[in-house]
């Protein structure tokens, strides 16, 4: 008897030790290949588990073709769509199946952009010019359509009668919003691209309505100085006290003093060069740095996000009219520009000063 419960126990533990031997081997085999991301264009052609396994095994996607089958027999996963994937080493079985289940839409002629914050409407319209079909003139013409411009009027809540004053460069400038955007094709319109940029702001924007209705400034206005926070506060941790710097100037009649909007007044991007001192005193609807200019230029001077956009919503309420950031981005306010220079020289001799 006693010897029939030692070789049932050596059976049991025989067996116990086959099971997870054969569950960790299974699991490892479906386990991912490798820890690597990059991402293979693979075929899935119409056909069988079997042929689905050997194109995937074929791809150092999947380690066992038989393990492959197993799991698909066991998990009853077998609508396997035909199609082409994306698909990396670092997946392993289980995901693999079910972006092959879910099946998809692969384009090898979408078009993807990338419009960076900060970006402003010369950019934005090389960027459509080197990744589809239409010109950057295609794109001036559109921003100079007054049916066009009317029809966005009527269509968003937060583009007004403002984008059309003739001093303006560029309509729609501060109203694009920069993101990264996917498009079927080459052949894309500038009216699609401009329409998912500007279904974007209204997602972003809508949130922040009530806010912007009760604002002492028109939704055009909070869009203009958010741009400037954006160029002038890039450098910064903290734009709400830019902001709030911003503020403090308007409300004393201060002039802005904002180099960036010098730049964008003369169509010149910062990195070109720097300015002369007839340009820097060049007075026109943008440039705040002109000594007769109080208030905002005429229009935003950039796409800004919506960081920038939450911080003149909400700026912090101090006392100081100036501000600089050093290289780590921490911001130093000052009250008089005396201070201001003070700093500014501190930061330079201890080699902290941060340049545009």
């Amino acid at each position: 008897m006693r010897i029939f419960r030692n070789v049932a126990l050596a059976m049991l533990i025989l067996t116990t030790a086959l099971v997870i031997f054969v569950c960790s081997y299974f699991n490892y085999q479906i386990s991912p290949v490798s820890n690597n991301n990059t991402l293979k264009t693979v075929v899935i052609e119409e056909g069988g588990i079997s042929d689905i396994a050997n194109t995937l095994k074929e791809n150092d996607l999947i380690r066992d073709v038989t393990m492959f089958k197993v799991y698909i027999k066991l998990t009853g996963k077998s609508n396997l769509k035909a199609s082409t994937y994306e698909l990396s080493e670092n997946m392993g079985v289980k995901k693999i199946v079910e972006i092959l289940e879910d099946g998809n839409s692969y384009n090898p002629d979408e078009v993807k952009i990338t419009f960076k914050e900060g970006i402003n409407v010369r950019k934005i319209a090389s960027l459509i010019s080197e990744n589809t079909n239409n010109s950057e003139e295609d794109v001036y013409d559109l921003l100079k359509n007054s049916e066009y411009l009317d029809e966005l009027i009527d269509s968003y809540w937060f583009i007004t009668d403002d984008i059309k004053d003739n001093r303006i460069y560029y309509s729609l400038e501060g109203y694009l919003y920069p993101d990264t955007y996917i498009f079927m094709n080459k052949d894309v319109s500038v009216k699609e691209i401009f329409k998912k940029m500007l279904d974007e702001m209204n997602e972003k924007l809508t949130p922040y309505k009530e806010k912007i209705n009760n604002s002492d400034l028109s939704i055009h206005e909070i869009l203009t100085l958010a741009s400037i926070v954006e160029l002038e506060g890039a450098s910064s941790s903290d734009r709400n006290g830019v902001a709030g710097v911003f503020y403090n100037r308007l409300d004393s009649g201060m002039t802005l003093g904002s180099d960036v909007t010098t730049y964008y007044g003369l169509k010149l991007d910062m990195s070109e060069r720097d300015l002369t001192k007839s340009e820097l005193n060049d007075c026109n609807s943008y440039n705040t740095r002109c000594s007769t200019f109080t208030g905002l230029p005429v229009s935003p001077i950039c796409n800004s996000s919506i960081e920038s956009i939450e911080a003149v919503l909400e700026p912090t309420n101090h006392d100081y009219y100036y501000f600089v950031a050093d290289k780590n981005k921490k911001t130093y306010f000052t009250k008089t520009y005396d201070e201001h220079l003070s700093m500014v020289s501190k930061l330079k001799d201890e080699d902290l000063f941060y340049e545009y």
